[in-house]
């Protein structure tokens, strides 16, 4: 089931895109008004830290959280959040699907990170950590298809943890548009979605939903034919949102 609107915990309606508009608002971004890829790679980082944060409450620095990241922006979100959480003694662990193949941001990403206390372990290692909460960072809306390779068995090793788990952007395995899966799929306790809903996350596998601002100005949603109304956010980075 996909829905054209969602609303905000103030009441305000969001638009909802689907894939191919969410592509064209990060070309639109990134090549033409900004912000770049970093920026918006670092705003949507430290919103999905405060998320664990808040969601963990008053057991942050005790819980073992562990980030599965995959190789594009999605996964370079979920580096640069464990960064920060690293950055203030939180238990943290980063499994990458293909650390070699990371693009060139997301890499940069895991550079600084390796400067943290956070820990980083392979594929092998995954069966001998106990997390506290899963961070899904693999996918995002990039999905194209069945997971494959690592990626699909980093999902199966999700689907086997008794851990919650908070996705970025969307629910790895869930077709951003649709919200059909077509293959193994996360399902999550928590999604942080970004920039605008995606017209596929009215959806039982996306859980508490909410929607981090990344900094993209009106002037990108205008270029793209998309009509966001002022206020979404308000005073707050995040708000929790619902199908209307």
């Amino acid at each position: 089931m996909t829905t054209e609107t969602f609303v905000t915990d103030a009441g305000v309606e969001v638009p909802a895109v689907t894939t191919d508009q969410m592509r064209e608002v990060d070309r639109v971004a990134i090549e033409e008004v900004g912000p770049n890829l970093y920026q918006m790679m670092e705003n949507a980082g430290r919103n999905l830290a405060l998320t664990v944060l808040e969601t963990l409450g008053a057991n942050w620095a005790s819980t073992p959280i562990t980030v599965l990241a995959g190789t594009g922006g999605n996964g370079g979100g979920g580096i640069c959040a464990a960064r920060h959480l690293a950055n203030r003694g939180a238990d943290v662990t980063v499994a990458i699907t293909d650390p070699q193949g990371l693009t060139s941001v997301p890499n940069e990403q895991l550079e600084v990170y390796r400067g943290t206390p956070g820990k980083l372990a392979d594929l092998a290692a995954l069966d001998t950590l106990r997390p506290g909460l899963i961070v899904d960072a693999i996918i995002g809306y990039s999905l194209g298809g069945a997971p494959r390779g690592v990626a699909r068995r980093m999902i199966e090793w999700i689907g086997d943890q008794p851990a919650p788990v908070l996705s970025l952007d969307v629910p790895s395995g869930i077709d951003s548009t649709t919200g059909e899966a077509h293959g193994v799929h996360v399902r999550a306790a928590v999604t942080l979605t970004l920039a605008l809903p995606k017209t596929g996350l009215d959806a039982a596998t996306v859980g508490e939903l909410w929607l981090a601002d990344i900094g993209i100005p009106r002037e990108v949603y205008r270029r793209v034919g998309i009509d966001v109304p002022t206020g979404v956010f308000g005073n707050r980075f995040r708000v929790a949102v619902r199908p209307a």
